[in-house]
């Protein structure tokens, strides 16, 4: 039986819709991919509520989500709702609007749940196997750390943390100046002391970084290069090696917005959020001296994706 859904991510800085059909086989037909700059935490995140602007942005990108949707005659709708929304003290008011105005039931998934889904994501993508790895998957809300291996999760857990939280705290000058730089890497130190212990216990051999933010450092590696086949077509698992993360990292810490805007491969929407997840990179592969990076564009939706078909 042939089975036609649609997953909406709610991230803090995109919304992501995936409108995909299930054959018997479990073949996979995408009609729709798309992710949209909502910036949902915009002017809120750090009063704790969603703002004006960044609400009926959101809304306006759901009711398009809604008619997409439509077109294509789906039948089973799955909305999940992050960081942003479940700290938000007008998440609840929000969640209802949306569902007035489109008819979208969207659950709000607290941290554990998000990092398990980012794990089913990733796992899904082929980028694991049976050693030890750490994911990591930098939201503009949260960052969810998972170790585990292809065939279970050892440790997992949410942080408030996110490229947006970030941006509002460190991010006071274009370049970014170094002590900013040592000032968040110092925060992160204190506030990632849980997953520090669980290193320490799990020893994972690598990084796997899921969606957005390596995504993009993937991309600007490939045409640094002179390679455009990431762009035409975007392959589930990648790896970058750690040495070109650092020649981009250096980059993108010494220019400015407008110059990072014209590196080849580089999103409008993370020009600058990608400077402050870069230093959590830097943070995550010097403290626990992880001498491989690899990436999944596969994350939370494809997470739900694979286990909504495991449950067919």
């Amino acid at each position: 039986m042939t089975k036609r859904l649609a997953l909406i991510d709610m991230g803090t800085n995109t919304f992501h819709l995936l409108i995909t059909e299930v054959d018997e086989k479990g073949q996979r037909t995408d009609f729709v991919k798309t992710k949209l700059p909502v910036r949902l935490g915009q002017g809120g995140i750090s009063k704790g509520e969603i703002a004006p602007e960044a609400y009926e942005r959101a809304l306006k990108t759901l009711k398009d989500f809604r008619r997409q949707i439509d077109e294509y005659g789906v039948e089973t709708v799955q909305a999940m709702a992050t960081s942003m929304v479940r700290n938000a003290s007008n998440g609840d008011d929000f969640i209802k609007d949306i569902y007035k105005q489109t008819d979208i039931r969207v659950e709000i998934i607290d941290g554990d749940r998000e990092a398990e889904l980012i794990y089913f994501g990733v796992r899904s993508a082929g980028v694991l196997d049976e050693q030890t790895s750490l994911i990591m998957d930098i939201g503009g809300g949260s960052v969810e750390f998972i170790i585990c291996n292809n065939q279970e999760i050892f440790w997992k857990q949410s942080f408030e943390v996110g490229a947006q939280r970030l941006m509002d705290k460190f991010y006071t000058q274009d370049p970014i100046p170094t002590e900013q730089v040592e000032a968040e890497k110092s925060y992160l130190a204190d506030v990632l002391q849980p997953l520090t212990e669980a290193v320490a216990k799990y020893k994972p051999v690598r990084l796997v970084g899921a969606s957005g933010t390596f995504d993009t450092l993937c991309d600007i590696d490939a045409l640094s290069r002179g390679d455009n086949s990431r762009q035409l077509n975007p392959p589930a698992a990648s790896s970058l090696e750690v040495a070109d993360f650092y020649k981009i990292y250096q980059d993108l810490l010494h220019k400015t917005h407008e110059e990072r805007l014209v590196i080849p491969g580089m999103l409008e929407m993370r020009v600058d959020m990608i400077v402050l997840a870069s230093i959590v990179v830097d943070f995550v592969l010097e403290t626990y001296n992880l001498q491989e990076i690899n990436a999944s564009a596969y994350a939370l939706k494809e997470g739900v994706l694979a286990q909504a078909l495991a449950s067919m």
